[in-house]
């Protein structure tokens, strides 16, 4: 409040502001430098005028408060130092990740995990929730494509929305076009190190989701880089129902079925649950227009009803390692 008082009663001076000249304002003229300089210029009351006039006066040749701090004056950024706090919390999360490992799975005890018949891996309550999460499109490679995500109302959900164009890129090399992901982010742990989702206990899939009619994928990704690439995932379909209820949606895992850079592969291979690295939502069912999806939660449990292991079949021509 005392500053703006001080900006409205006219206290504060320019500071380091040189007087303007024809030289350096020639497009402007003469006229209108005179007028600059005297505005700057303190105003003095003359004789047989009491300072009322005066301010009434000269009340548009006040002049306004600006503390306008030098280059030289910038706080100094310690690199030191930010690497110093860099590495102190780097130890401080090992250290909580020594400590709740003797403690049990994920700093609990083990009957508790091992009793455990649903969770919650994802859910979206606020900001932080979604850092945890890419959007893409097909604008990397030049599409046409948006992707949008931000919270929805009353910040209970996650609504993911765009518009969806299969115009192919002229580019001369890309000859399909339209799709729009959203993809969770590696879990980091300390000193950067990747970290995977151990679902093991669990055989199903869980979301709540509200969507417009399309179809999406749902890709698992697995934390195996030795003997996975990049493009290989999991993959199976979602199928929203349209309209504004909510519907519940359940997966087993072992519907999900192996494919490389989109295309399924004839040999398949059973989803490691203890391997878990990520999980994304693509849309690419070609048609264009625009596009939604809202997410509540995104979870796994243990459903007794289902016994399937692995719902796809292998013979020894397709898949031959798997009978040696």
């Amino acid at each position: 409040m005392a500053l703006v008082h001080k900006f409205l009663s006219g206290t504060y001076m320019f500071r380091k502001c040189p007087k303007p000249g024809v030289a350096s304002c020639p497009f402007l003229g003469t006229r209108f430098v005179d007028y600059c300089s005297s505005s700057l210029q303190k105003p003095v009351a003359g004789p047989g005028k009491n300072s009322s006039e005066g301010d009434l006066q000269g009340h548009h040749q006040r002049e306004v408060a600006l503390n306008i701090t030098s280059p030289e004056e910038k706080s100094e950024v310690s690199f030191d130092k930010a690497i110093k706090d860099e590495i102190k919390s780097h130890f401080r999360r090992l250290k909580d990740d020594i400590v709740n490992y003797w403690i049990g799975p994920e700093g609990r005890p083990l009957h508790e995990v091992l009793l455990e018949q649903a969770k919650v891996v994802w859910q979206f309550r606020g900001k932080e929730d979604l850092d945890k999460w890419i959007v893409t499109s097909d604008k990397t490679i030049g599409g046409r494509s948006e992707v949008f995500l931000k919270m929805g109302k009353n910040n209970q959900s996650a609504l993911l929305y765009g518009t969806l164009s299969s115009e192919a890129p002229k580019d001369g090399e890309s000859g399909r076009s339209g799709y729009c992901a959203m993809i969770s982010r590696i879990p980091r742990g300390p000193f950067e190190r990747k970290r995977s989702y151990d679902w093991s206990q669990f055989n199903t899939l869980y979301l709540r989701v509200r969507g417009d009619g399309r179809p999406w994928m749902v890709n698992i990704r697995e934390d195996t880089d030795l003997i996975q690439r990049k493009n290989q995932m999991y993959s199976y379909f979602m199928f929203t129902r349209g309209g504004p209820y909510w519907q519940e949606v359940k997966i087993p895992f072992s519907k999900f079925f192996f494919s490389n850079q989109g295309r399924i592969r004839d040999a398949q291979y059973q989803l490691l649950l203890d391997k878990i690295s990520s999980i994304g939502f693509t849309l690419a069912d070609k048609v264009d227009g625009p596009f939604f999806l809202e997410i509540d939660f995104i979870g796994v449990f243990t459903d007794p009803a289902h016994t399937e292991e692995f719902a796809y079949e292998n013979s020894p021509e397709l898949n031959p390692r798997l009978f040696k």
